[in-house]
C-alpha cells in the first residue's frame, strides 16, 4: 500500500521552483540521515512532525510521534553498538511530488551500508522510503513515513 497521491494530483511548477524544491528536499534528507547515522536521536526526531507516522516492517507496528520516533531510534543505536556495527543511510532516486494541498509527495530508493571495524562494508538494506512532507516554519518535516525493504516486498 502506498501512502503516496495519485501522480496526477501533483502540481505541476516552473521550472526553477521544481528545481529549488528538489534540491530542498535533497538537503533536507541528507541532513536527516546523518543525524540518523551520528546517532542523534532527538534531532532526527526533530525532522518528524510531533505527531508523525513512522512504518517499517522491522518493528511490529507504525511508530507514532515523535517521543517513539526517538526511544526506537535509541534502542536500535543501543543494539548497533553492541554488535560494533555502524550504519550509513543513503538516500537517492527521489521523485519529488508537490502537492495542491501544500504537502510534498516523495518516493525514494534507500541504501543502508553497515560496517564494522576491521571487515569490509556491506550492504545491509534496499528499501523504498515514501514520505508525505509538510512545512512548519518554513521548514521540512515527515508527517508520514512507509519504508518497504525489498527483500521483505
Amino acid at each position: 500500500m502506498t501512502i503516496l497521491a495519485d501522480p496526477a494530483t501533483a502540481v505541476q511548477l516552473p521550472a526553477a521552483e521544481a528545481a529549488v524544491l528538489y534540491a530542498e528536499v535533497q538537503q533536507f534528507y541528507a541532513r536527516q540521515m546523518q543525524l540518523l547515522d551520528l546517532n542523534e536521536p532527538q534531532r532526527w526526531a526533530g525532522t518528524f512532525t510531533e505527531d508523525a507516522t513512522f512504518d517499517v516492517p522491522t518493528l511490529p507496528e507504525p511508530v507514532r510521534g515523535r517521543s517513539a520516533l526517538i526511544a526506537s531510534t535509541t534502542r536500535a543505536h543501543a543494539q548497533l553498538a553492541g554488535s560494533g556495527e555502524q550504519h550509513r543511510h543513503v538516500i537517492g532516486m527521489l521523485d519529488v511530488r508537490p502537492q495542491q494541498d501544500g504537502t510534498v509527495h516523495v518516493r525514494s530508493y534507500a541504501v543502508v551500508y553497515a560496517s564494522t571495524v576491521g571487515k569490509d562494508s556491506r550492504v545491509h538494506r534496499v528499501c523504498v522510503c515514501e514520505d508525505v512532507l509538510v512545512r512548519d516554519a518554513g521548514e521540512l518535516q515527515v508527517a508520514a513515513r512507509r519504508v518497504t525493504r525489498d527483500d521483505l516486498a
